[in-house]
């Protein structure tokens, strides 16, 4: 079921996403997101929340960073500046190389 969830991400990735304008709010996209949560949480949870994280994606918030979190939420992560990425480094700690 999972790898069937992510084959449709990375298909709407593929296909769908590069005839649409670009959107997203969030670092990583919301696809990304939905990948990595299906990976992280399993098909339910991981479905549970990519499906939040799209509904908090919209004009009415500012956006920024927001990684798969370690512990299942719906809610946005509150720390970030955890995770080991180089955009997310950038963003939080920009003179270090």
């Amino acid at each position: 079921m999972r790898k069937l969830l992510i084959f449709l991400v990375k298909i709407y990735q593929r296909v769908i996403s590069p005839a649409l304008p670009s959107s997203c709010r969030y670092y990583p996209t919301c696809s990304t997101y939905m990948i990595d949560a299906l990976k992280k949480f399993g098909p339910v949870l991981g479905l549970v929340m990519g499906i939040c994280r799209i509904f908090r994606c919209n004009p009415f918030v500012r956006g920024g960073v927001d990684p798969v979190p370690d512990k299942f939420t719906i809610f946005r992560n509150p720390h970030p500046e955890k995770y080991e990425d180089e955009i997310i480094a950038k963003k939080f700690h920009p003179y270090v190389k």
